[in-house]
């Protein structure tokens, strides 16, 4: 009886795919790498085939290769996105330019300026639970139409990047709400339906997938997607969702006050509620399951910082302990790197600031700074836009009860360490933090009614506490203050540089 659970998902510089048994139990997981293209200043693209369809088919390949799995075996399948995407298809389902990913891509300036003008900035935000920002599809939607005529002609459909690939598997046109949730100004927040209210100015609804949440089946694996993957025709296929929603779930961030800190390429926040707490600062969407909202909010650059301070000033060290070694030579480095602050906006800056136009400062350098000073301020400008989300969440009166730490940056203790030292506040670890892949394979679970809610008790197992240190939070609070006002004081000039 085919009852093992299929979890794949694409992030922005990997994919990965973990094969689970009903009891949590991981029996395969692969990881494959792929880039992101950056054309322009501010634009930021992947190929839906070449990058999220073949990661897929890939993955599938080495998992079921048949020593000794084979798609046979599997019995639910789910997979998770980077998100929220633009993709444009024309009348056969084929793309017809790389997709325009989520709030690193702040090509739509202009177009969200439009918008708030035509339709009113509050009304958007009374509308839609948010202000327009970089994470919004519609403004993005607007700009093909605007600075791509010719292809707008050809477009049929838009979908985003976990959608395309449920369309791949199973022909099917259906997006998550909490993915949908950003397609604003064309959903209502308060029904979780879409809406003709301001369509007019950027698309007909018809063009836009179908709505479900992220434990219900989206369709059966069809015969040309079991062509190519490897998977058994007629397989059930659930919703699936964004990347980091199914990182939460793959933690047991799934009752109200869990609150998800993903440190991957981006940072990601996921607060669960019961009802909509709306507030410009941040995002208020829907969440995984029926009845559920979440309060979500991100940062543009926190992984991939740390990857092009690697790649460009740690070129001599071995690349595959080149983290080992900075991590290790910033923790030898007292706290405030020595007179250093860092604003981490290399790629604009999402919440709570919502600036596109922001940029990168280092302030305070000397001669007397090296690279670990440098790497430690990287770590530590980080860690203040964390504290500026935390304190964003408290000051609208979302109550956090528990905070769980993922991904990448959450295995190496010196950067949690930091964290919780400027924030003041415990994270916890799981025992394993396997990612978004695991949480996909506990939906594909419920979609295939192989597992109930219940049964995430038993997939997550506990691990460490990282405690703060007193001592050192009372003396990064004077920091934090300065670098909320680095920011205020160099805004003006780093807009104009940013043009």
């Amino acid at each position: 009886m085919s009852q093992l659970l299929l979890g794949i998902d694409v992030g922005t510089y990997s994919s990965k795919g973990v094969l689970v048994e009903p009891d949590g139990s991981i029996l395969r997981s692969h990881v494959v790498e792929h880039e992101m293209a950056i054309p322009h200043p501010g634009w930021a693209e992947q190929d839906a085939d070449q990058v999220w369809w073949g990661d897929v088919v890939k993955l599938c390949r080495l998992l079921l290769d048949g020593n000794p799995y084979t798609g046979e075996d599997v019995g639910g399948v789910a997979l998770s996105a980077i998100g929220p995407c633009m993709l444009p298809l024309d009348a056969s389902g084929r793309p017809l330019r790389p997709g325009i990913l989520y709030g690193v891509d702040t090509r739509a300036s202009e177009e969200i300026s439009f918008l708030n003008h035509r339709l009113g900035e509050d009304v958007i935000y009374e509308f839609s639970g948010m202000d327009l920002s970089s994470q919004a599809i519609g403004p993005k939607i607007l700009w093909m139409k605007r600075h791509e005529p010719e292809l707008w002609k050809r477009v049929e459909h838009i979908t985003t990047a976990s959608s395309y690939l449920i369309y791949r598997l199973t022909g099917e046109k259906v997006i998550d709400r909490h993915t949908a949730s950003h397609y604003m100004p064309l959903i209502d927040i308060h029904k979780l339906e879409w809406s003709d209210r301001f369509s007019d100015e950027i698309v007909d609804l018809n063009k836009l997938p179908g709505l479900g949440w992220s434990d219900e089946v989206a369709g059966q694996v069809q015969p040309a997607g079991a062509a190519e993957t490897g998977l058994k025709t007629g397989t059930p296929v659930a919703v699936g969702a964004v990347d980091a929603l199914s990182e939460a779930i793959s933690v047991g961030v799934v009752r109200p006050g869990d609150l998800m800190i993903m440190y991957g390429s981006t940072a990601f926040f996921i607060l669960v509620l019961t009802e909509p707490r709306p507030d410009p600062r941040t995002w208020t969407v829907a969440g995984a399951f029926r009845g559920q909202y979440n309060l979500a909010a991100g940062m543009a650059t926190t992984g991939s910082l740390t990857r092009w301070f690697r790649d460009e000033f740690a070129a001599d060290l071995e690349k595959e302990s080149a983290y080992n070694s900075l991590f290790a030579a910033a923790a030898e480095v007292d706290p405030g790197a020595n007179g250093l602050l860092l604003l981490p906006y290399f790629s604009g800056e999402r919440t709570p600031i919502n600036d596109p136009k922001a940029r990168g400062v280092i302030a305070g350098l000397t001669l007397s700074h090296t690279r670990s000073h440098v790497y430690r301020a990287v770590l530590e400008g980080v860690a203040y836009g964390i504290r500026h989300n935390i304190e964003t969440f408290r000051s609208i009166g979302a109550n956090v009860q528990r905070i769980v730490a993922v991904g990448g940056g959450a295995k190496g203790p010196v950067w949690l360490q930091i964290v919780s030292d400027v924030t003041g506040l415990p994270q916890l670890v799981p025992a394993n933090t396997i990612g978004a892949s695991y949480g996909d394979a506990f939906l594909a679970g419920l979609a295939a009614g192989i597992v109930n809610r219940g049964d995430l008790d038993r997939w997550v197992v506990p691990g460490k506490t990282i405690l703060p240190n007193e001592r050192t939070k009372a003396s990064y609070d004077g920091y934090y203050g300065k670098y909320l006002a680095l920011y205020d004081q160099t805004r003006a000039i780093v807009h104009d540089l940013s043009q």
